[in-house]
């Protein structure tokens, strides 16, 4: 094929690929850019109809408020302590689930199912184990133990961490599963035949390959932290206790308030740090591509 007609024909893909792409960029873009470009204007006014410029006064307003910064720390807290749990014991488990084991198969399946799960399901059992009268405290009055008020006490981060983990853990760890998968087998024998050890077949070719897919779940489950509103939500209501009294309320009782200018600034900075990590994740995530090739 000569260099003309290949160029007529990679420009013919290019059109249809961009015919079939118009309907779901079309929808992202009136969907999401433009709400969210809307929420940026919003942020900086003051007032959503009429309103006028006032540059970064509602941010300011919005750093010296006491229960925004109790829920960013709170949100912050929380990412920080559920993510690095989820991903050890989700990778623990990948690794674990990759070998020869009785019952495989079945194991995959138990621990993917609170995925598919939904949210309200996924409430009422927890609401049924932490309740006052629930299974747990139960336990704990069989025991000679005091009950415990799991959702209204200093239990309450501990507990909505754990609910976090046991609800993401099935899908970070088919994740790593296909990042596993994806190493080729000879790596491990050439290691064998060097005398390298499990320990060290681990630490120089298991999670050396497994850094994109490891930056990758990072990603994905700090994004999920910040969907744990809903099960916030629906276990303790609009204002829950201190501990986990996160962004995500703020905003909701800002939008109850009608409060828009505080509303879209609090989810402007969020978006902001979001942005700001994914971004530094993927630089970190390139440079050592880059060194390993």
């Amino acid at each position: 094929m000569s260099r003309r007609l290949r160029g007529r024909w990679r420009g013919g893909d290019g059109a249809a690929a961009l015919l079939f792409l118009a309907p779901g960029a079309a929808g992202f873009a009136l969907f999401y850019l433009f709400p969210f470009a809307m929420g940026l204007w919003y942020s900086l006014t003051d007032r959503t109809i009429g309103g006028r410029f006032v540059g970064l006064a509602n941010y300011e307003a919005l750093l010296a408020s006491g229960s925004f910064r109790k829920a960013a720390a709170n949100t912050l807290l929380f990412t920080g302590v559920s993510v690095p749990i989820l991903i050890a014991l989700s990778l623990g488990l990948a690794l674990l689930l990759s070998r020869p084991l009785f019952l495989r198969r079945w194991l995959q399946t138990a621990f993917v199912l609170p995925l598919v799960v939904p949210v309200a399901s996924v409430v009422a059992i927890w609401q049924i184990f932490l309740d006052w009268n629930g299974s747990l405290n139960a336990w704990l009055h069989g025991l000679g133990y005091g009950r415990i008020d799991w959702l209204q006490s200093d239990w309450a981060m501990p507990t909505l961490v754990a609910m976090y983990v046991w609800k993401n853990v099935g899908y970070d760890m088919i994740l790593f599963l296909a990042g596993l998968l994806s190493i080729p087998q000879s790596y491990y024998e050439t290691a064998r035949i060097e005398g390298a050890g499990r320990l060290r077949q681990l630490t120089h070719i298991t999670l050396v390959y497994l850094t994109p897919t490891t930056v990758f779940v990072i990603l994905i489950s700090i994004i999920n932290s910040f969907k744990v509103f809903r099960e916030t939500y629906l276990l303790a209501g609009d204002y829950p206790y201190d501990r986990i009294y996160m962004l995500q309320h703020y905003m909701n009782n800002m939008f109850f308030s009608l409060d828009i200018q505080k509303l879209t600034s609090a989810a402007a900075l969020m978006v902001g740090c979001i942005v700001i990590l994914a971004g530094s994740l993927l630089a970190a995530e390139k440079r050592f591509r880059s060194w390993m090739e």
